[in-house]
This record gives structure tokens, sequence and C-alpha cells, in this order.
């Protein structure tokens, strides 16, 4: 396995960041998981387009171009032999003083890492997963905006032990004012009578790239579908739900707090956007 670090491709063993970078100590930084499909890096062009906008928010001079990025990504799943498989591209502000101050930190560092991942066993995909709601929630988008993908992500691991302890494998957070605002590491959808309906980036849902990739599917199958405030009761009551990410991609949910959504099975809508999902990453994107 070989790991890109600026400016090199190295070993794992090898593939080391200072104790004084502040990624490591301060979560300062931003990344992007990026799945790679039959040779095909899907929707490579997005995904470092919000790269970009989430240094900006948080004033990191990127020090690669999208050029440089793009080839990067294609060239260490290149040097790993993959066509299938997950990409973890990761800016952290680099090395500085143990104080929080950014301007300390010279110059950021660059790491890619180009793997495998199974989020979830294929009997959830074909049966549709059972989560909870947890009681950690949020954070307000006034604290955090939710649009950066940035390197702290405790506020979602406490939620995923929440859902551990609760026996499942994903779980809902809600905002602080107790609307649904995503999971712990996927957006999350519903259908109800015909319509599609996702909790807005305002309420705490990062905007997410799989998240787009429905809302053009749902286009193109002429579903309706709307960004809307959105309560537990709705998704109890829904006819339909499913989660999305890149690592989880389209996963039906069947069961919310202990109560069956729909029909307790994948419903027909879900299974009509998980269909053309899989046909799009083959096509969307950049080849290596």
């Amino acid at each position: 396995m070989k790991i890109y670090l600026d400016g090199k491709f190295v070993d794992p063993a090898d593939a080391k960041i200072s104790v004084f970078d502040h990624g490591l100590l301060y979560g300062d930084g931003v990344f992007e998981g990026i799945r790679l499909y039959g040779g095909n890096v899907f929707r490579l062009e997005e995904h470092l387009e919000r790269l970009e906008y989430s240094a900006k928010a948080i004033m990191l001079d990127l020090p690669l171009t999208r050029k440089e990025f793009s080839d990067i990504t294609c060239e260490t799943c290149r040097q790993n032999g993959l066509t299938d498989g997950y990409i973890r591209l990761v800016v952290t502000r680099g090395v500085g003083d143990l104080g929080l101050a950014p301007w300390s930190c010279a110059k950021p560092s660059v790491f890619v890492i180009a793997s495998k991942i199974t989020l979830y066993p294929k009997e959830h995909y074909d049966n549709g997963l059972a989560i909870v709601t947890v009681p950690t929630r949020r954070i307000n988008p006034a604290a955090l905006p939710p649009a950066v993908k940035s390197l702290n992500y405790l506020n979602n691991i406490l939620a995923k032990i929440e859902a551990k302890q609760s026996g499942a494998l994903e779980a809902i957070m809600l905002n602080d004012q107790g609307f649904v605002a995503e999971c712990t590491a996927d957006n999350i959808f519903i259908v109800h009578k015909g319509e599609l309906i996702t909790p807005s980036s305002s309420q705490g849902a990062l905007k997410g790239i799989t998240r787009d990739t429905v809302f053009a599917i749902a286009k193109e199958l002429n579903i309706p579908v709307r960004e809307a405030n959105m309560t537990r009761y709705d998704i109890w009551t829904a006819d339909e739900c499913f989660i999305t990410g890149s690592a989880a991609e389209v996963v039906p949910v069947v069961k919310l707090d202990g109560r069956v959504i729909g029909s307790g099975k994948p419903g027909h809508s879900t299974l009509q956007i998980l269909e053309s999902f899989r046909r799009r990453v083959l096509v969307e994107g950049t080849k290596i």
C-alpha cells in the first residue's frame, strides 16, 4: 500500500505527520471521502470544489491547484492497483505552535489514502437498516457551518457511540430546535405520498455529494423533491426512508426507534434511486 504525503508516495509505516500539526492538535483542517468505481473516481470535481469551499470557509490556503489534487488522487489509486475503493483526501493546517493561532502554521500538509471500505453488511442494502435517534444534538450552524467538512468529527463520534450503545449501526441527530439534521455520517431522505423530502443544510445537514446525486436522480425519475424541516414523527410515518453518503452509498432504512417505516422493507422509490445511483457511479466522474 502506498500513501501520498506532501509530494511523495510512502509506505504506511512512513506516512507520518508531526505531533505539532494543528490537524492533530485541534482538528484544524478539511477532508473529502471519495469513492472509486470501476476505475472511475465518482464526482471528483464536485468533491474538490467542496474541499475548496471548506478550506476557504476556515481561511486555509490550499497548497495545490484543483488539477494537482485531481492528478494526485488518481495516481494514488493507480499506485495501489485499485479499480474500486475509498479515497480519503486530507488537508491539515500544518505544523505550528501549541496555541490555537492558525497563523503559526507555515504550510498545510496534504495526504491521500486509497483503500477498500465496507461500511454496512450487504444484508442491510437488501433488507434495510434499523436506526435510532440519539441524545447528542448536531452542532448549531451558527457555531460551525455544516457545509464545512472539517477534521473535527467529535460531535458525530459521540452520536455514533450512543448508536452502538443502543445496538444500532447508524443514528439520527437532531438540531437544537428538535428538527432532524442528519445521521452521524450520512444524509437522510424520506418518501411521503410520492414526494422525496430531506432536511436542509440550514438545519445542520452536510451538503453531501451523494445527496446532490439523489436530487439529480429524482429529477430524472420525475419524483418531486424538496428540503424541509423534519421531525422524528415525519420519519415514523413516512412511506419509505433511506440514508446517503459517499461511504454508505444509498441504504434503505426500515425502522426508526423501534417503529417500522412503511412496509418494513426497502420501498419502490428507494430501489429505483439505488439502481440509478449504481449506474451513475461508473460514468460520472474522472477516469484514473
